[in-house]
This record gives C-alpha cells, sequence and structure tokens, in this order.
C-alpha cells in the first residue's frame, strides 16, 4: 500500500475539508468540530504547523500545531485526526518532526487521554514519547463520540527531537518489566484495582476499552479515570518518569529512589 502523501494546508477550502474530517472522527456537526477553519487559517498565517494526509486525492488526516514554550524549542501539537490505520498517524507524526527540525526546534509536545490505550501504545512505543504532566479535566466535560461526555484528563507528552529515531525503536523493542514491578493499579474484572505505591517501579493498567465503557457503563468509566487520575496524577507530580507502555497495557513508572520513598499508597484515592 502507498504511503500517504503528507503536505502543508493553506487555504480556506482545504480547512474546511479539515472540519469536515475532524466533525466525521469526533462525531460532532461540523460547526462544532474541533477546531474551525478560521482558527486554523489564522495559525497558518501567522506560520504555524497545519498539515494534511492525502490517498488517492482524499483528505484521510490532519494536525494542527503551534509554536509553545519555550519559545523557539517547542512545537504544540493541539490536534491529530486520522482515519483508522494505514500508518496515517505515523506519517503526519514524521512530517511533523521534520518540520520542526528544519525550523531549529528539539522538542514537540501534545496532550492525550492517558486512559486510551491505543494512543498510549502509539506515542510511548512507537514514537518513543514520553509524560511529563497529568492535567485534570483540561477542557472539561466534551460530549462527543470519542469522550462520551466525561471529563477530559489529559497527559502532557513530551517527543525529544534530539535523540535519534531508531534509539526510539531499539528502547522500545527492548522494553520489559523491570525487577521488583508492582502493581499500582490493577485491571481485575474491568474495573480498577488499586494496589501499593511504594515501590521503585509502577505498573497502571488501563480498561480494555474506556470509549466504549462511557457509552455503556459511565460508572465504571468514571471510577477508572478517578483512578488513574490520583495514582497517575500524584506519581508524576512527584517527579515519577513513565518509562514505557507494556504490552499495549499498561504504563511502566519509575519513582526516583533519591531521597528515600515515601508512601503515596497512604493518600486518599476515593
Amino acid at each position: 500500500m502507498n504511503r500517504p502523501a503528507i503536505r502543508e494546508l493553506h487555504t480556506m477550502a482545504e480547512f474546511e475539508s479539515v472540519c469536515l474530517l475532524f466533525a466525521r472522527i469526533w462525531g460532532t456537526e461540523p460547526d462544532t468540530a474541533p477546531v474551525s477553519a478560521e482558527i486554523m487559517r489564522a495559525l497558518s498565517h501567522a506560520g504555524n504547523y497545519i498539515a494534511g494526509a492525502h490517498e488517492d486525492g482524499h483528505l484521510v488526516g490532519a494536525s494542527v500545531g503551534f509554536f509553545g514554550e519555550p519559545t523557539g524549542i517547542t512545537l504544540h501539537s493541539h490536534i491529530t485526526g486520522t482515519a483508522m490505520g494505514r500508518g496515517i498517524g505515523l506519517a503526519l507524526k514524521l512530517h511533523q518532526r521534520q518540520w520542526a527540525l528544519d525550523r531549529g526546534l528539539k522538542r514537540i509536545t501534545w496532550t492525550y487521554d492517558p486512559l486510551i490505550r491505543r494512543n498510549a501504545h502509539f506515542n510511548l512505543t512507537k514514537l518513543g514519547a514520553r509524560p511529563e504532566e497529568y492535567l485534570p479535566s483540561f477542557y472539561g466535560a466534551m460530549d462527543d463520540a470519542i469522550n462520551g461526555g466525561d471529563e477530559s484528563d489529559r497527559v502532557l507528552t513530551a517527543w525529544d527531537l534530539t535523540t535519534p529515531l531508531d534509539t526510539h525503536a531499539r528502547d522500545s523493542a527492548a522494553a520489559t518489566l523491570p525487577a521488583g514491578a508492582v502493581q499500582g493499579i490493577r485491571n481485575r474484572d474491568g474495573r480498577p484495582e488499586l494496589g501499593t505505591l511504594d515501590e521503585e517501579f509502577i505498573l497502571i493498567d488501563l480498561p480494555d476499552d474506556i470509549e466504549a465503557l462511557r457509552r455503556t457503563d459511565p460508572a465504571a468509566a468514571r471510577s477508572w479515570r478517578l483512578a488513574v487520575r490520583h495514582v497517575l496524577g500524584d506519581l508524576l507530580a512527584e517527579g515519577a518518569r513513565v518509562t514505557g507502555f507494556h504490552d499495549r497495557r499498561r504504563y511502566v513508572v519509575h519513582r526516583t529512589p533519591a531521597g528515600g520513598l515515601p508512601p503515596l499508597s497512604t493518600r486518599s484515592h476515593q
């Protein structure tokens, strides 16, 4: 299968096509798509990143980004949406990476829903990006087909552009569970079960399909969001690092041992 053609977008007609694509992906009306054609026009004119992926002349993916902090170092990728499969998302991110490198940037940041397993696998394993900060209800409640009215917890993730891509691939391929790793959250029959947080390496399971759970069992979906918010959020706030995503289903978190390991498990997780 041919790789999609990726190019920057500049016209209102192109931006309106992106709105229609995003509306289909997020399950909204075109006039309430996640980003408007007018905003994309302004961002593009100011020199920011707006790109589309095309197959046989049809738009199948798009990405919108703008310069962020620290100034002159970072591109913030605000939104990327693609048709499922076929490597479109990876092609867009590689195009975005080269665009940033051509402008002397050193990292790309973006946010993603930490409960969606395929996104975590793509970001951490395929790209080698790493979460830096947990952002509770970052956009408030979002009533679309993906978020289902749930609060929009996000993880701010950074992609180091100074590290060669093949290094990320080697690190991901060699990733194994660290000796002595313990379950901070375990997926127990579809529900989160809290474990211990007092060891150096913590594993955080995710639900099998949080998007389906939001439709079929909102209470269970909420219990997952709160559990991951408190456990992963507390660990990141403490200074712990997410080092990988094991078996497409669990975060691997490394707590810095310097100065000892405080008993986070004594905190409330209600």
